[in-house]
């Protein structure tokens, strides 16, 4: 981890120790003051909730090495030991210091945005560049001006390259991000309807998407999805190199011969091609969306150098995220997937044709509310019930505000249920042996209550 003295870090924040010794050590940093585990500056920041401030003697308590604040605190009991960082703000205290770190740790870093796939990505291109260099990647989804600082004050010294998700959900919020990671390559994954509540239009998105590009280092290249227009309109205006990848057509990087769950079994298998070379992969991540990720990888990793032997190695190592298309096989012949971390009307689309890949004596989904779609989210979910039902899923089981959407779209297949707590009380009893059950929504909506519930049934039989 970075570690340098606190005094340094005031001095980079143009702030002063104003309690205890300056010259003690710091590793990493919090804003939430439980999950300080010992060494970190606690930055004490202001939100519409709540003041960090009111939590500066229990982070200074669990270890912190000291917090930074921008008023006056009472510490109490504690002792004179404990040490107080003060500056004008602490929210660009956080920004500065991050500023001030960057300049020196890590040497390269990728920037990763998109509508879906950038916590898949982040984790498929970490092991790609682990196989040649030191890195480290942001953990979880640390990717907003919050969030990002916390994953680059944590990286070690020696990170030569760290991977790092770059998100948004307003606009500049992404420009913001970029401008402190400054990124050497810049990824993009894809565009899609999500945040339409905050931007109106794919097109917006996508242009709110390429602020990635504004801390983009004046050497540094883009990768970027061929298969995406939106994707490809952005990336083609900036003058710089850009490296394309593709699942159906051109492009530096392309997949031949994709087979989707091969056998009956999670997973996919195809032909990576790259620069005039080849190799075959078994990615065994579910779902086709999953091969673009997969090559948003292997294209990067490829382009800094990476061996395609070790890309290939890696890929097929490769394990999913939490709630991220997770597939439990349960007892009795079931199968589960977990796609319950977040949901838009193209990642649904995706996951109930990689749902509907596998076998399954019944298939139904549970369809959670998708948030930030705006004035049409009751269409996108009417329609969503409609495709569900379409491809042979039943029961479709809309849970939230829109579930009655979810199910008068799919007809006499649909159920709904107004949260997640009464879909979890209902849906054990509806589970058969040897069903296929798809559980997505977006994370609001708690579906991971289904799934524990569904999980729970299965083993008791």
């Amino acid at each position: 981890m970075v570690r340098r003295r606190v005094d340094e870090a005031a001095a980079a924040m143009t702030g002063e120790v104003v309690r205890g010794d300056g010259g003690a050590f710091w590793q990493g940093a919090a804003l939430d003051s439980r999950k300080v585990r010992g060494g970190e500056l606690f930055f004490a920041l202001r939100g519409a909730a709540t003041d960090g401030h009111r939590f500066v003697p229990q982070a200074l308590a669990s270890g912190a090495a000291a917090a930074v604040v921008d008023r006056d605190v009472e510490l109490g009991g504690l002792p004179p030991a404990a040490r107080l960082v003060r500056v004008a703000d602490a929210y660009e205290g956080l920004h500065a210091l991050t500023r001030a770190v960057r300049r020196v740790v890590p040497s390269h870093v990728v920037g990763i945005t998109g509508s879906t796939g950038k916590t898949t990505t982040k984790e498929l291109l970490g092991a790609v560049l682990g196989r040649r260099f030191r890195t480290a990647k942001s953990p979880g989804n640390l990717n907003n001006l919050f969030g990002f600082p916390l994953a680059l004050l944590s990286v070690p010294d020696d990170t030569e390259w760290m991977v790092a998700e770059m998100g948004m959900s307003t606009p500049g919020e992404l420009r913001g991000v970029s401008l402190l990671g400054r990124p050497d390559v810049a990824v993009f994954t894809n565009v899609r309807a999500a945040h339409l509540e905050f931007f109106g239009t794919v097109e917006a998105i996508a242009d709110a998407k390429a602020e990635l590009l504004a801390g983009l280092a004046a050497d540094g290249f883009i990768v970027a999805n061929a298969d995406d227009p939106q994707v490809a309109r952005i990336a083609s205006r900036d003058g710089r190199r850009v490296v394309w990848y593709s699942r159906q057509g051109e492009g530096e990087v392309v997949a031949r011969g994709v087979e989707v769950s091969p056998g009956g079994r999670p997973g996919s298998r195809f032909r990576l091609v790259a620069g005039g070379a080849e190799i075959d992969v078994e990615l065994p991540l579910h779902g086709a969306y999953n091969v673009d990720n997969a090559l948003a990888a292997a294209a990067c990793g490829w382009a800094l150098g990476v061996p395609l032997r070790d890309v290939a190695t890696a890929l097929g190592e490769a394990s999913p995220a939490a709630m991220r298309g997770v597939v439990h096989a349960l007892p009795g012949g079931g199968t589960l997937i977990d796609d319950s971390y977040n949901s838009n009307p193209w990642a649904l689309e995706q996951a109930l044709l990689a749902a509907a890949s596998l076998p399954g004596a019944r298939r139904w989904a549970v369809v959670g509310d998708m948030l930030e779609l705006g004035p049409e989210a009751p269409r996108f979910h009417r329609e969503a019930g409609v495709r569900a039902a379409a491809l042979g899923f039943a029961p479709v089981v809309g849970v939230g505000p829109l579930a009655g959407e979810v199910a008068a779209g799919a007809g006499p297949a649909g159920r709904a249920f107004p949260d997640a707590a009464a879909a979890a009380g209902w849906a054990p009893a509806e589970l058969r042996p040897r069903d296929l059950v798809l559980v997505k929504g977006s994370r609001g909506i708690g579906l991971e209550r289904v799934v524990e519930a569904l999980r729970r049934a299965a083993e008791r039989g």
